[in-house]
């Protein structure tokens, strides 16, 4: 594996809070570049990184992907990501963070995906919310999934 040319620079790539990209800050927005940093990211115990002949390290500052639409869909849930790519989630994934923004695990279980605010308000109204207790339960079919606040 040769080196890249001692006056290359590693790119200084940065996935934002609401799911935009950026080197340096300039934000990507050209559709292949985009969609290749996307397909590309990976995950390891060193964090978040796109292989090309050297690591590029990737700053998340949450998470990588957002869930821009929630449809049920029978007993199961599928959601649209930022990437407009369509996929079911496993409802027990389902947790509520901080500030009561819901999140689930997406990509064949390898990352997480925070809700937009008009996911997340697709999601609740699918579910039976108690006031007193916090608590929300999202039924689907027969199965009860518990939506609770983080504490």
């Amino acid at each position: 594996m040769s080196l890249p040319d001692p006056g290359w620079k590693l790119p200084n790539l940065r996935v934002s809070r609401d799911g935009g990209w950026y080197d340096d800050d300039v934000e990507v927005t050209h559709p292949g570049v985009l969609a290749n940093l996307q397909g590309n990211l990976r995950r390891d115990a060193q964090g978040y990184f796109i292989q090309t002949r050297v690591r590029i390290p990737v700053v998340v500052e949450d998470v990588p992907w957002i869930v821009t639409r929630l449809e049920r869909r029978g007993e199961a849930l599928s959601v649209l990501l930022n990437d407009d790519t369509r996929e079911e989630i496993d409802p027990v994934t389902l947790r509520v963070g901080a500030g009561d923004v819901p999140y689930c695990t997406v990509k064949d279980g390898e990352f997480e995906a925070r809700f937009s605010r008009a996911a997340a308000f697709q999601l609740l109204a699918l579910a039976d919310y108690d006031e007193t207790t916090g608590r929300g339960t999202l039924r689907l079919g027969r199965r009860e999934i518990s939506l609770e606040r983080a504490s």
